[in-house]
């Protein structure tokens, strides 16, 4: 693979929307190099070196089946990677080793100054604030519902008490188990009298629920902008695939134009967005994932969506 110009495919080793991309590189003849961060030391290594060639960045990344020339790269799909997390070292030691691979090995990659990112990680973690996402939203003309962010019980039972519905959204999704059980955030209705002391220890957001009648995932890739309209009578479809049901739409033009523009602000080349319908027809923003989840979508309108990416991580240029 030394004489090629591979895409890269940084993932965890079981990821079935990273396979449909790599099945369709595959149909392209481009080498493809998949590897995931919590495999060094093990089935992955990696080598640079700086100031002593004519290139800024020289060296290899290895895996039990590839060697990659970091000069020959053309694109990287940062798709699932998982950092190691050293479990079977003490405490400080686990946190040493944890950083010495993040900024390490993500230094190196980072240091990538030809390939065309899907998306740069540091990009992706720029535009997953959601404060951040809400402004950039409305300054593009989308419609926003309003929305409180706050550590104050007595301003959040306030807007509560201003709104109809309102409904708790974490800030960002984490991992995290309660008496053993995972727990997923989901955006859950919520009352005034239900807002106690707790609320001071961290920011809360707190958001006026939109009368919807359906909601739409929008993927951009590129350029190419995939919409699927969702059924669901849910107030968040996530809880029940199963009740789903899902066509595909055509977005008006100053909507599209809006979401390209704001994944240009962020300087990201894809993303997914989530739009609620209302009663009238209008559509308005609720947020963005830049690393989201669309291979079902795929599978349930037939949309040539990893085909797109192929084509995107092939050129290995932003449009």
């Amino acid at each position: 693979m030394t004489d090629e110009k591979p895409v890269l495919v940084a993932t965890e080793a079981d990821d079935l929307t990273a396979d449909m991309v790599i099945a369709e590189l595959n149909r392209r003849s481009v080498p493809v190099a998949r590897f995931n961060p919590a495999d060094i030391g093990a089935d992955l290594t990696v080598s640079a070196r700086f100031g002593t060639c004519s290139a800024p960045v020289a060296g290899q990344i290895r895996t039990p089946s590839r060697a990659v020339d970091l000069a020959t790269v053309r694109s990287v799909y940062w798709r699932r990677p998982v950092w190691p997390v050293f479990d079977h070292l003490g405490v400080d030691d686990a946190r040493f080793a944890t950083a010495q691979v993040r900024y390490g090995l993500g230094g190196i990659l980072y240091a990538f100054d030809g390939p065309l990112w899907v998306n740069h990680p540091l990009r992706n973690t720029a535009a997953d604030y959601k404060p951040a996402q809400l402004a950039v939203a409305q300054r593009l003309g989308l419609a926003v519902p309003a929305t409180l962010v706050t550590n104050d019980p007595d301003e959040a039972r306030q807007f509560v008490a201003g709104h109809d519905q309102v409904i708790f959204k974490t800030l960002r999704w984490t991992r995290y188990q309660r008496d053993g059980v995972p727990v997923t955030g989901w955006a859950d209705p919520v009352t005034a009298a239900e807002i106690d002391e707790s609320v001071r220890v961290v920011p809360h957001l707190f958001q006026a629920v939109v009368d919807k009648v359906a909601d739409i995932r929008v993927l951009v890739v590129g350029q190419q902008v995939f919409a699927v309209r969702i059924e669901s009578g849910m107030l968040d479809w996530r809880r029940d695939y199963s009740a789903l049901s899902y066509s595909v739409v055509d977005l008006p033009g100053p909507t599209e134009k809006a979401l390209l523009a704001y994944l240009d602000h962020f300087g990201l080349v894809s993303g997914s967005f989530d739009l609620a319908v209302d009663r009238t027809g209008g559509l308005w923003w609720l947020e963005l994932n830049p690393n989201g989840q669309w291979g079902w979508l795929q599978e349930a309108t037939g949309l040539a969506m990893s085909a797109a990416f192929a084509e995107l991580l092939t050129q290995g240029v932003a449009p």
